[in-house]
């Protein structure tokens, strides 16, 4: 039988009142992010209005999706989970942990002290979602 439909695997982030926060961050702090569709809640709910109650955003050639979760649930982001960005210059990623790290949990600093990126750091921004930013080894050999 054959699919009609392709399969892909789109990382969910799902905030509690913050997700048009993390939204505009992520778009002020990526040079190639986008908005590509926001659906929010009316009156009608069950979310507070105007809340997200589906988006979907893009950073590079990665579309992600994002919710504001009408119930509060025990459970947030997890490090266990992390997005990695493939960094292209050493501005870049000094630009990106600068962003990101802004209000965040630095678990790992950026530094070229690791041995397996010419530059990387791990850490959770202010709303809780984990970022890996590395540079390349062969960053620093063709620079």
């Amino acid at each position: 039988m054959e699919s009609t439909t392709t399969n892909k695997v789109t990382p969910f982030l799902m905030f509690t009142g913050r997700a048009q926060e993390a939204l505009d961050a992520y778009m002020e702090i990526f040079d190639d992010a986008e908005v590509v569709a926001v659906h929010r809640y009316g009156p009608e709910g069950p979310g507070a209005e105007g809340t997200i109650m589906h988006a979907t955003f893009r950073i590079g050639d990665q579309v992600l999706m994002a919710i504001d979760s009408p119930p509060v649930h025990e459970f947030d982001f997890t490090p266990s989970l992390s997005l990695f960005v493939a960094c292209e210059s050493e501005e870049e990623i000094d630009r990106l942990f600068a962003g990101l790290s802004e209000g965040g949990v630095v678990m790992m600093p950026l530094s070229t002290e690791h041995g397996f990126a010419a530059k990387y750091a791990w850490l959770s921004d202010r709303f809780g979602v984990s970022w890996q930013l590395s540079l390349p080894l062969d960053f620093a050999a063709a620079g």
